[in-house]
């Protein structure tokens, strides 16, 4: 028994004299998606508002339906394509009448939002069912009044069943119970990815070169803004050691303090153009403007096809997300104005 706990020893000291990288990556503050259901779940919950299926699927709906739009055609998923990044990949998002976002702002993606700190590239909305009020309302992007918004729902017997079901008879359906369902559905829009797997403990989850691009992430300073389990999320100084070479593009300042949400480096192959402004389409061109204007550091070639052979390894497994149908308009259902 005594050789048995001795070996025992052994093993766990060796675990842990085996994972320096491991050890760096979390003092650095670089946090895993849980791999534990419950954990995660307690993580991404919503106190306010108990998830349950019937929620987040109703939620579903209501995010891929255009009706909630003034024009009839476009969905949260128009800016946020669950197809791909979880953004819409131009460089200002594009909404009413062809109309591009008047600040230039690009659409951050909805995948894993759920772990930022707050919302907006401004920081304005706490949640993400407070956020999902303002795309609707927005005279660039969906154009919609609530009561439009509400006048939709209401007008359609499936909706009005889904929500009694979701919510019991009494449920109030008003602008608000929308978005907090919406909300709610893109709660579950988390991607673990392999630098996940990694930090729970599996070594054997990166390459050797995504390894040493993470040594090259850490010690170029990156995690001095991307971190925690959104490996972004939080509001920072932004341009703090050089000028932005596009900060023309648009009139965006941040919030009253200059701050800036930093974006989610998670999926961030696939959420080109870069920047709140979506100036730069070139990701090697971003981690370097990024070391210029937020380290003050020159980051050479090398050093920044290592960091982005690393990035690589955040593109995670999304969730499946089956096309919902939706109800059948009505005649009660208020027709599309596209101007």
């Amino acid at each position: 028994m005594k050789m048995k706990h001795l070996l025992l020893t052994f093993a766990v000291g060796a675990t842990v004299m085996a994972s320096p990288l491991l050890k760096e990556a979390k003092d650095n503050g670089l946090v895993a998606i849980p791999a534990d259901k419950a954990a995660l779940n307690k993580l991404t919950e919503n106190p306010k508002n108990k998830m349950t299926p019937a929620k987040v699927e109703l939620g579903k709906k209501l995010y891929f339906d255009p009706r909630l739009s003034k024009s009839g055609l476009i969905s949260c998923n128009t800016c946020h394509n669950l197809s791909e990044g979880g953004d819409d990949g131009v460089g200002a998002a594009i909404g009413h009448n062809w109309t591009a976002n008047p600040h230039h702002l690009n659409s951050p993606s909805v995948y894993n939002a759920v772990f930022a700190e707050k919302q907006f590239w401004d920081g304005r909305s706490p949640d993400l069912e407070d956020q999902a009020k303002g795309p609707m309302l927005a005279a660039p992007e969906m154009a919609a009044s609530t009561e439009h918004i509400e006048a939709v729902v209401k007008s359609m017997p499936e909706y009005v069943a889904a929500f009694k079901n979701a919510y019991g008879k009494d449920v109030k359906i008003d602008f608000n119970a929308i978005a907090e369902t919406i909300g709610l559905f893109e709660r579950t829009l988390v991607t673990p990815s392999r630098f996940d797997d990694f930090l729970n403990g599996d070594e054997k989850a990166l390459t050797k070169a995504e390894k040493e691009g993470l040594k090259t992430f850490i010690a170029t300073g990156c995690t001095s803004c991307h971190t925690g389990i959104a490996i972004g999320g939080g509001m920072q100084g932004f341009a703090i050691t050089g000028d932005f070479k596009h900060a023309k593009v648009g009139d965006f300042k941040g919030d009253a303090n200059g701050l800036v949400k930093t974006p989610t480096l998670r999926n961030v192959t696939q959420t080109a153009p870069y920047f709140h402004n979506g100036t730069v389409w070139s990701l090697k061109e971003a981690i370097q403007e990024m070391g210029r204007i937020q380290l003050g550091v020159k980051i050479s070639d090398k050093d920044a096809a290592s960091i982005e052979t690393f990035l690589k390894a955040l593109d995670g497994r999304k969730p499946e997300i089956v096309l919902p149908i939706l109800p059948a308009s009505t005649e009660a259902t208020p027709k599309p104005d596209v101007n």
